[in-house]
């Protein structure tokens, strides 16, 4: 596991190992689409890294650098407890498509938001009625239990602070084969714990593109570390009032960018 001393420090030499020991990999498809011209990349694979993260989100923004206000609009959709599809963050993300002059009336195939809070995602509601849906609606259900949410996990964390069960997946057993044929997510799962007064967050992503995504996906890790945080002091002072914020651990599968652009890392 390689060590560095700030996100700065660490998103640098990420992407200076991606351009000096990546290797050339052609895809079937990119992003659920057949494209020749865009399944042509430079990549590293099973890249890790640890890193400090700082405890205040203005620090977090001058070393990471995202790209905002898309960053800091799609983190307060994520943790709004509302499994919105599509959203509003998308529209403003710098990298969505100019020549969608259109506004987006389909759904996505899935959002961050559904996954944090899939309790109610998918409900018949367009979540601007003074009714939640759980008043008329039952809970989406796995095999057996009914699904729990991000709110579960700070209720879990509260509880038990020393668990080592507080995993928050992204991806669900229906992107698995990817049986819809559209976009499933590049996340995996966030996983939390809490040892020797420091508070962790190991990052699980199976695909990261190092222009677009990467310092972007650092940022909303890293934000979502510090809210838990903030959630379980409320709910547990006691056992919270002195922890700091500790490492952001990121575990990627395939961390690359476009083949023509290896050039800009």
């Amino acid at each position: 596991m390689i060590q560095y001393n700030n996100l700065a420090q660490a998103i640098g030499m990420a992407k200076l190992d991606l351009r000096i020991r990546g290797q050339e990999v052609k895809t079937k498809k990119w992003q659920g689409i057949e494209d020749d011209s865009r399944a042509h990349f430079w990549e590293l694979l099973h890249y890790s890294f640890q890193v400090p993260i700082p405890r205040t989100v203005h620090l977090l923004q001058q070393l990471v650098k995202p790209n905002v206000p898309w960053a800091d609009t799609a983190f307060l959709e994520r943790v709004g407890r509302v499994p919105s599809n599509p959203g509003e963050a998308y529209k403003i993300w710098p990298f969505y498509p100019k020549d969608d002059s259109k506004i987006r009336q389909e759904k996505f195939t899935h959002t961050y938001q559904e996954r944090m809070w899939p309790k109610y995602a998918g409900s018949p509601t367009d979540w601007s009625s003074d009714k939640h849906p759980s008043e008329y609606s039952k809970p989406n259900k796995g095999i057996r239990y009914e699904y729990g949410d991000l709110n579960d996990l700070l209720k879990l964390l509260g509880y038990d602070p020393y668990t080592r069960q507080a995993f928050l997946p992204i991806w669900f057993p229906e992107d698995t084969g990817v049986v819809h044929g559209g976009r499933v997510p590049c996340t995996l799962g966030y996983h939390f714990i809490l040892r020797n007064g420091a508070f962790d967050i190991t990052y699980y992503i199976r695909a990261c593109d190092a222009i677009r995504h990467f310092q972007d996906d650092v940022y909303l890790a890293c934000r979502l570390l510090l809210w838990v945080l903030s959630c379980c002091s409320d709910i547990n002072p006691d056992a919270f009032r002195h922890v700091n914020t500790g490492s952001l651990i990121m575990h990627i599968i395939s961390f690359h960018v476009f083949y023509k652009e290896r050039n800009l890392l």
